[in-house]
């Protein structure tokens, strides 16, 4: 696996796994969902202070209330926002318009695989069906990285891992040199 970055981050360094302390968007995120959630809770401690002085229990009315149906669009939205999923969100709707992002050329010989979320990655990792396009797709990551940023915000990708192909494992026959994995001009 070969990785290509866009200025960022260190070749051959030991991967880390502590969990850094929000940041930036992250933090505001979660300080805007803290304040929402008060709101609500203001709000409704409001409604039943009116309910209870009214008579109490709950009344059905021509005012719009929280048990209202609402729109299954805006039903997604609400939990998408509740749930912190926006940025996984974002990026699925990226691999599904992956062609008109990339091109269509390039889309038919890379497929994204997965999307590391981890705020201190943010990882695309992309596999090509051969070296070449392998090769190409690391030239153009940091354009890529760019496009996908202005799409989905900045900071949503920070680095695009390239895998080639995956060839056939050639563990066994009469001719073959001790620790080779094949031949490498093809597969990766």
């Amino acid at each position: 696996m070969t990785e290509n970055t866009s200025g960022a981050g260190a070749e051959g360094a030991a991967p880390r796994k502590k969990t850094p302390e929000p940041s930036g968007v992250d933090l505001a995120r979660v300080a805007l969902r803290a304040a929402k959630e008060q709101a609500r809770a203001r709000g409704d401690a409001a409604q039943q202070k009116k309910q209870a002085r009214r008579g109490g229990g709950l009344r059905s009315g021509s005012g719009a209330d929280g048990r209202d149906p609402m729109a299954l669009g805006a039903a997604i939205n609400r939990l998408l926002t509740e749930r912190g999923w926006e940025t996984p969100a974002a990026v699925g709707g990226v691999m599904g318009r992956w062609p008109q992002i990339v091109g269509d050329d390039l889309a038919k010989h890379c497929v994204p695989l997965r999307y590391d979320d981890d705020p201190a990655e943010r990882v695309l990792t992309v596999q090509c069906d051969s070296t070449a396009w392998a090769t190409q797709l690391r030239l153009l990551a940091p354009q890529l990285v760019a496009r996908l940023n202005q799409d989905l915000g900045h900071g949503t990708v920070r680095l695009i891992k390239v895998q080639g192909p995956t060839g056939p494992s050639r563990r066994y026959g009469p001719l073959r040199a001790p620790g080779s994995t094949g031949p490498g001009d093809t597969y990766g």
